[in-house]
């Protein structure tokens, strides 16, 4: 700790009685002058001591503002169970479950609801209200942009197209043709057939096209370690996406939540099992579900329960092949429009050659060509490069596939 600036001694002036007028006023003068000195240094000295007073007066109350913390009692979350007709209310706390019964203001009485989180003290009497539990990793799915993404980027794919936009987007945009005809429109839509083949894409531009709140997620994201975790993060997001209507709800991979049920006994198999009864739950439960739609995409249809395809929750189940030759000279049009090409390409027999190739991998080899090019030094894709790009994709393709030992 630093020392205070010692204080200059005072001045004194003694005047020798026989001193002449000139001289006593000239002493006079000499002690005014020090008298001065001696104030402005008192003066930066007082700016000095007054800084100093602020810096500890701020200390202070930082450290007063933590003894009242410290003396102040824990609060503790708990959740509202009932609100009886006595002015009590039922409460139970998070962590230990325990149920009390405790009394609350009048004015706080009134704000109060069966289910409402509130903060209690050390005596469970409720202090303060709290707002509703929302797990982040829920509101962390809310895309809030829209993908770029439109039908016409994707191709050969018409007839599922068509069905995707009839049982999701004409229920958000034209809802009053459905009571009109008098039917309730299609709940949810699972989209699946092999990888690549386009499942996410057609979600995307779903999205894009509607106004709709768009949550997405993995099936895998709703795996979760502890009990309860997973079933209460997929509540979360049924109500997130009821605060948000209209809403759509993308599940990718569902198979990894929602496969056949097994007799198996380890606890990882038991919470996913509950989450997808959750899942169940929330898809088609005793409330209304209101203006939300759910697609889901998988590549293993065949590992799905029973349960979650059954009309009510899945009323559409829509298969995504692997194009035909249309379909794959469509979507070499459509991943080549921004490419400068040589007049030499023939999209016709390129849509021949790469016979049972997927969307993605079409895509893969469009972008493969253009490396051709680039490789070259050239700025015009050429016929042959497509070629090159086929002939590798394929031998890589071959490289993968799994070697059967006798």
């Amino acid at each position: 700790m630093s020392r205070s600036p010692s204080i200059p001694d005072r001045p004194r002036l003694d005047l020798d009685p026989e001193m002449s007028e000139d001289e006593r006023l000239e002493a006079l003068r000499e002690h005014f002058l020090t008298i001065a000195q001696v104030n402005e240094e008192l003066d930066e000295q007082l700016a000095i001591a007054e800084d100093r007073r602020e810096e500890f007066q701020e200390e202070v109350d930082q450290l007063e503002r933590e003894n009242g913390a410290l003396k102040t009692s824990s609060l503790y979350v708990a959740t509202v169970e009932e609100v009886t007709d006595n002015e009590g209310v039922v409460v139970k706390q998070h962590g230990t479950n325990q149920e009390i019964l405790t009394e609350v203001a009048p004015q706080l009485r009134e704000e109060l609801e069966a289910g409402d989180r509130v903060a209690v003290n050390d005596s469970f009497s409720i202090q303060t209200t709290l707002s509703a539990e929302t797990d982040a990793r829920a509101q962390a799915m809310q895309v809030d942009h829209s993908p770029q993404m439109a039908y016409e980027d994707i191709g050969g794919l018409d007839d599922q197209i068509r069905e995707v936009r009839e049982a999701v987007e004409m229920p958000l945009l034209e809802s009053d043709q459905f009571d009109e005809v008098g039917i309730d429109p299609p709940t949810g839509v699972l989209l699946h057939g092999p990888p690549g083949t386009g499942k996410t894409m057609l979600a995307k531009a779903v999205a894009n096209q509607t106004d709709a709140t768009f949550i997405k997620m993995a099936g895998s994201e709703l795996v979760r370690k502890f009990i309860g975790e997973g079933a209460r993060l997929v509540r979360d997001l049924f109500e997130l996406a009821a605060e948000n209507e209209p809403a759509i709800i993308f599940i990718d991979e569902i198979d990894a939540v929602a496969a056949t049920r097994t007799e198996s006994k380890t606890s990882g198999d038991a919470e996913v099992q509950r989450t997808m009864m959750q899942l169940l739950n929330e898809m088609d439960g005793f409330d209304e579900r209101g203006d939300i739609c759910i697609i889901a995409a998988t590549n293993r249809f065949d590992m799905l329960d029973r349960a979650i395809l059954r009309p009510g929750r899945f009323d559409r189940l829509i298969e995504v092949p692997k194009p035909d030759e249309v379909g794959r000279e469509l979507i070499f049009k459509i991943h080549t429009r921004d490419m400068n090409l040589a007049e030499d390409v023939d999209f016709e027999a390129l849509a021949a050659e790469a016979d049972d190739l997927s969307g993605a991998e079409i895509e893969s080899l469009t972008t493969e060509a253009g490396m051709f090019a680039v490789r070259d030094e050239r700025t015009e894709i050429s016929m042959e490069d497509f070629r090159s790009a086929l002939q590798k994709i394929t031998d890589e393709e071959t490289a993968a596939e799994p070697v059967a030992f006798q």
